[in-house]
């Protein structure tokens, strides 16, 4: 079973920046889909942006375009969500996810095997 452990976040003001890491153990994340979600209070969980099993383009919802951007290092076994010019709509939990078989499209889905307990970010003045 794949293991996923998010860090990376915390209290940052409007502007600021944050990078998310999601540590993989378990096996290595070289073929893996992965996907970063949030979910803010009273609200679903939507999807932030994704990368595909087939390593393709990756997506990012229209909310956080020019903004965030997901990577992965597979040397460290790690994926990321580097956040940029940080706004208070950003704040929520944010999640990672990987999955070996994952169709990563605009929507977004969350349609993935393995979570990670998730991470709270707070953008707040």
């Amino acid at each position: 079973q794949l293991q996923l452990v998010e860090s990376g976040g915390g209290l940052v003001q409007p502007g600021g920046s944050l990078r998310l890491s999601c540590a993989a153990s378990g096996y290595p994340l070289d073929y893996y889909g992965i996907g970063w979600f949030r979910q803010a209070p009273g609200k679903e969980r939507e999807g932030v942006s994704c990368i595909g099993s087939d390593l393709g383009s990756p997506n990012y919802a229209d909310s956080v375009k020019g903004r965030f951007t997901i990577s992965k290092d597979t040397s460290k076994n790690t994926f990321y969500l580097q956040m940029n010019n940080l706004k208070p709509e950003d704040t929520a939990v944010y999640y990672c996810a990987a999955d070996l078989e994952y169709y990563c499209t605009g929507d977004i889905s969350d349609f993935l095997e393995n979570w990670g307990q998730g991470t709270q970010v707070t953008v707040s003045s």
